[in-house]
């Protein structure tokens, strides 16, 4: 005996009316397939966003404030905000002894001793500068300094030759100073011994890191210069490391603390105030995406229920045929599965288009708010990330969510009595 669902063809037959219904009515199929393609796309470019500002952040402050593990004595740690130079790394043992034993570490990839003090400008319109003395050749052998055009930030001239009485400044302490390549800048600063050390460095190079606070507060001198200058003996104000990967910093953080025991303070980057804070907050976005994933949801369920309102006739007549409640419902479906699936597409397209580009092609922070975020460790630009992941994700959230809204409605007008349907 041969079914009454096989005698009408069963689901193939089901999918083929579904298929068919969506050329039979294009303003119809195009108002779901934007509904859903519009909820796809602002999906991705948010997550895009929020993924981009992590990532910048987590990137200015592995390559300015913490490197992937930073180590400082203890004294120096409680009275950071002053920048002491007289509080060395592992009681004034000889910095090049430390780094060795440091870059023997299995994981490590590099490692740079700095500098960071205050210093006093004489005869400037700016009165106060920070002195940050590194080894500028290797350091931007391995980072990107100016992390917008991902090169070593250097706009004019060069950065300060190795043991020279030289520096570079960023461009907007240039500017408010008036200063350019050939000045010299007559500074004070207190060593080690508590003594002032009067200086004039010659400026040789002038950089732009699109990061506010070194385009206008930071003199960047050689390391081994100011060493000598501040009389700190060969011993390490701050010593910073690099790892292979990220996400050996822990590990590598957890043996330097053993190493050099409680008398300094080992931090992983993840410990910064900003990226904590930022990882804390990231439920907080979380809340704001789903509240945009609901206003997305309502969107399509509101297309759906006025498709399905519109053809509620055609709903009593498919009744009247012979169908049943199940298939009238099935062919609802399968006709918004293939509409989602259209929508998603052009959503994850369209998204993946403007991420992509977002991803080479930065937004301007300066611009869009009239001035850079000078205290926030982030670049003055916003990168988009571009993922397949989130593409993936936003194209299971289109198909899906297109889906599970179109089972309400649906179900609600397989239960339409023909001859009521009909009616209307």
């Amino acid at each position: 005996m041969i079914t009454a669902t096989k005698t009408r063809g069963g689901t193939g037959a089901l999918v083929t009316i579904a298929a068919r219904n969506i050329t039979r009515n294009k303003r119809r199929t195009v108002m779901c397939v934007v509904a859903a393609g519009i909820a796809v796309f602002f999906t991705i470019v948010m997550q895009a966003m929020l993924g981009g500002m992590m990532k910048g952040i987590e990137d200015v402050v592995q390559v300015f404030d913490t490197g992937h593990v930073s180590i400082a004595s203890a004294e120096f740690e409680a009275d950071k905000e002053y920048m002491p130079v007289q509080y060395p790394v592992a009681g004034g043992k000889s910095g090049a002894e430390l780094e060795a034993e440091v870059r023997a570490m299995p994981g490590v990839k590099a490692v740079f001793p700095r500098i960071t003090t205050f210093a006093t400008l004489q005869d400037s319109t700016v009165k106060h500068a920070q002195l940050w003395g590194i080894d500028a050749a290797a350091e931007t052998a391995l980072n990107h300094f100016n992390l917008t055009e991902r090169s070593d930030g250097i706009t004019e001239g060069r950065y300060p030759a190795e043991n020279s009485n030289e520096c570079a400044i960023g461009a907007e302490m240039a500017k408010k100073a008036g200063l350019r390549i050939g000045d010299t800048i007559p500074l004070k600063t207190v060593s080690a011994q508590f003594s002032d050390k009067m200086w004039e460095p010659v400026i040789t190079g002038i950089f732009k890191f699109d990061y506010l606070k070194f385009d206008e507060d930071a003199i960047i001198v050689d390391y081994e210069r100011l060493s000598r200058l501040l009389v700190m003996g060969g011993s390490v104000q701050q010593l910073f490391i690099f790892t292979e990967k990220s996400e050996q910093s822990k590990a590598v953080a957890a043996k330097l603390q053993t190493m050099l025991g409680r008398g300094d303070v080992v931090r992983d980057w993840r410990d910064n105030y900003f990226v904590a804070m930022m990882q804390q907050s990231q439920i907080i976005y979380y809340l704001v995406e789903l509240v945009f994933l609901i206003v997305a949801s309502f969107l399509i369920i509101n297309t759906v229920v006025m498709i399905i309102h519109e053809r509620i006739k055609e709903i009593g007549m498919m009744g009247s045929l012979g169908m049943t409640r199940r298939e009238i419902v099935q062919v609802f479906f399968f006709e918004a599965l293939f509409l989602s699936v259209l929508g998603a597409l052009c959503g994850v397209a369209l998204g993946a288009a403007v991420t992509l580009a977002g991803s080479f092609f930065p937004l301007d922070f300066a611009a869009i708010t009239g001035g850079g975020m000078k205290e926030f460790p982030v670049s003055n630009v916003l990168y988009l990330q571009f993922s397949p992941a989130i593409l993936g994700g936003g194209f299971l959230f289109g198909v899906g969510i297109t889906a599970v809204c179109t089972l309400v409605p649906s179900l609600k007008s397989a239960f339409v009595e023909p001859v009521e349907a009909l009616r209307r």
